[in-house]
């Protein structure tokens, strides 16, 4: 079997985003009241009384930049919560955020969508649509995306 592990947003990345969002804002920290926020950098959700930042964040725009390629129309940035200072790397065990409906989609070497499935949070479908996705040679990675508003959680790729 397979091992798929999720990877966070990248630390260097993180390390940037702390200061100004792919959208070109100043991150604005802010105590999180309530708890539950998932966290893009360490892979778990918030817990009340943490400093977090809403930060806008283009996955596939670092990723090309760092590649090469050139992800055209599908270049997209997001919302995603992060730690607002330093915080521990996850360890890789498990999929975080999997406990709910969640879209795995594929992206080429240059970029493009080549498809996307619906899981709806058992980790044996995911697992089935991790191999599904890495059995289509042209699939270079797949990013886990939240259905009810379309974010970025994670990124796997081949193991």
């Amino acid at each position: 079997m397979t091992t798929y592990i999720a990877h966070p947003v990248p630390a260097q990345v993180l390390t940037e985003l702390r200061t100004a969002d792919d959208a070109g804002r100043g991150t604005v920290p802010r105590t999180d009241d309530e708890g539950g926020a998932p966290l893009r950098c360490c892979l778990r959700r918030s817990a009340p009384g943490e400093r977090i930042a809403l930060v806008a964040y283009a996955p596939l725009r670092r990723w090309a930049a760092a590649t090469g390629a050139d992800p055209g129309a599908y270049d997209e940035v997001g919302p995603v919560f992060i730690h607002a200072d330093d915080c521990p790397v996850p360890t890789g065990e498990g999929l975080p955020f999997s406990n709910s409906h969640r879209t795995v989609r594929r992206y080429s070497a240059e970029g493009r969508i080549l498809g996307g499935r619906l899981v709806t949070g058992s980790p044996e479908e995911f697992e089935g649509a991790f191999r599904n996705a890495f059995d289509d040679p042209e699939v270079a990675f797949v990013h886990v995306r939240a259905v009810e508003h379309g974010c970025f959680l994670y990124e796997v790729r081949r193991g």
